[in-house]
């Protein structure tokens, strides 16, 4: 469907990546793996047809639908919701009015036998043969179950496009991709806006379709569910797999592993032969030979050993100061904006050295909560922190407030304290910062490299109350295990707003659900959360 032949990259003196081929087959559920700027998006882009190569190919028949969700969107205001996600079938308005625009002109043209007239009626032929073999009578249908599926309410359907967050248009224009039924579907990273309930249900939809799926993202537990082919960007080339992504980290590992020995035995021979040409280069006798091995070493091509992520490091927190037993405790706390009640009737007490997740659907208050525990919000209702509550909060928009004249290294070693000052160097590369990366200024850093450091720097804050919203957005699945880890060994008590079903697998014993105006409490981790979740939908399905 799509081939890829001899792609090479090359910008600001450096070679993104090098004559790299392959073909998307139909039905393909491609996974695209590899380190933060390794070129992944990149690449998709291309396929899209949004950037140019420098070199190579990329071809595909000519009625393939492509379809492309970009990981930030330029969105325009002025329609509802229903009215935008409809545009999908814009083009199909567009062939039925050109189809009336012909049959109109046909009825009026006499010369029948000219050139143009039958021009004409083979134009109109293959419009309507195309738009007619569409089924047209259900697109209402069609747009309502997506939008349903995606996590919007009927409510919402005629309200404008401009009254929703960024995570809400990125799901509009998801669902517009979805519609056009695309032959081969470009996701960069679509479920960074999506709740838990949005993304197995995307996770449905694409496995349920036969389209071929390019999808880039940090959500392991969704590429491994949806994906049956890996496909590696590292080091300006690719290595593809006809594996699922665990299966292909297996893989890679023996991969590496297998160039390791090789880059060894090479290097031993390479100095086996230095020796030997240092031993006999002045030996009349042996010139020949010397001569052989000093053209043989010219021409060696020296085996690379693919990179290997730093992050394997592991982070600790400083050691949290002692709060009360009871770090939050609220009673009958509410809150509305306006006419519209965001939640009411809560009744919630942390305890010391409780890992919580706050779940549920976008638009039921999670991150509302949050600000009121830190008092950006006001509320109705008693919510009071216990004694010596020191809090580290890190939001979704805490990496736009980073100093962007400072550098990387110099945001780090303004906040760390005491002995972990010696191990800043081994901290920013286990969050991909090492070497040269570290003199970089935060400016010109990408969003998901800010996000990085934002949490990192907040990391080294001596609190004893963690408040994480949404801290794994931007961050890829090596630093998400360090931040994972670097949590479970957490002393104090930790909140965390999240979507990650993998991130929260392991980490959290309570979850608090939100949502119908209420936040309920479940003591249990994140999946039997999901499977009691599963029961209570068939049980209402049953009394439905």
């Amino acid at each position: 469907m799509i081939t890829v032949e001899g792609l090479t990259v090359e910008f600001g003196g450096t070679t993104l990546f090098k004559d790299i081929s392959f073909q998307i087959n139909e039905k393909d559920r491609i996974a695209l793996m590899g380190k933060n700027g390794a070129g992944k998006s990149t690449l998709l882009k291309i396929l899209a047809g949004v950037r140019q190569a420098t070199r190579g190919t990329v071809t595909s028949p000519k009625d393939t639908v492509i379809a492309y969700l970009p990981q930030h969107l330029m969105t325009e205001d002025g329609r509802t919701v229903f009215e935008e996600t409809s545009q999908a079938f814009a083009h199909l308005h567009e062939t039925e009015a050109e189809i009336n625009r012909i049959n109109e002109e046909l009825t009026v043209r006499t010369d029948y036998e000219s050139d143009e007239y039958m021009a004409l009626i083979e134009k109109v032929s293959a419009l309507s043969e195309k738009f007619y073999a569409i089924d047209m009578t259900h697109f209402e249908e069609d747009v309502e179950k997506t939008l349903l599926g995606l996590g919007f309410d009927r409510k919402d359907f005629d309200r404008p496009t401009s009254e929703f967050s960024g995570g809400w248009r990125m799901r509009i224009e998801l669902a517009k991709l979805l519609l056009k039924d695309p032959d081969v579907l470009l996701l960069d990273e679509p479920t960074n806006h999506l709740d838990i309930e949005s993304i197995q249900w995307l996770e449905q939809f694409i496995k349920d379709s036969s389209k071929a799926v390019v999808v880039i993202s940090h959500d392991r537990k969704f590429v491994d569910s949806i994906t049956t082919r890996t496909i590696e960007v590292t080091m300006g080339r690719i290595y593809d797999y006809k594996a699922s992504y665990s299966h292909y980290l297996e893989l890679r590992k023996e991969r590496r592993e297998q160039q390791r020995k090789q880059y060894e035995e090479q290097q031993k021979m390479i100095q086996e032969t230095k020796d030997f040409i240092e031993r006999f280069k002045g030996t009349y006798s042996k010139t020949l030979q010397v001569q052989s091995r000093v053209k043989m070493l010219e021409k060696l091509e020296i085996i690379e050993v693919d990179e290997e992520d730093t992050s394997a490091l592991r982070l600790k927190f400083p050691p949290s100061p002692r709060s009360g037993s009871y770090p939050v405790m609220m009673s009958d706390v509410a809150k509305s904006f306006g006419e519209k009640t965001i939640f009411r009737g809560v009744n919630l007490t942390v305890e010391r050295g409780d890992k919580i997740a706050f779940v549920g659907r976008n638009g039921e208050g999670k991150s509302t909560l949050v600000k009121c525990i830190m008092g950006e919000l006001e509320h109705q209702g008693s919510l009071e922190l216990g004694h010596n509550v020191q809090i580290g909060y890190f939001a979704q928009n805490q990496a736009s407030l980073l100093d962007g004249e400072l550098t990387i290294f110099q945001t780090i070693d303004d906040v760390a304290k005491g002995e972990i000052r010696n191990k800043i160097r081994d901290l920013l590369g286990a969050f991909m910062f090492g070497g040269e990366e570290s003199t970089k200024k935060v400016k010109v850093l990408s969003g998901g490299e800010r996000t990085r450091l934002a949490i990192l720097k907040m990391l080294l804050e001596p609190v004893n109350l963690l408040i994480l919203d949404e801290p794994t957005n931007h961050l890829d699945l090596k630093t998400k295990d360090v931040l994972k880890q670097a949590l479970q060994d957490f002393d104090g008590t930790l909140i965390v707003v999240s979507h990650d079903r993998d991130f929260l697998d392991g980490l959290v014993t309570k979850v608090y659900e939100f949502g119908n105006q209420r936040v309920r409490e479940h003591l249990c981790g994140i999946y039997e959360f999901l499977e009691t979740k599963k029961l209570e939908n068939l049980q209402e399905l049953e009394r439905k």
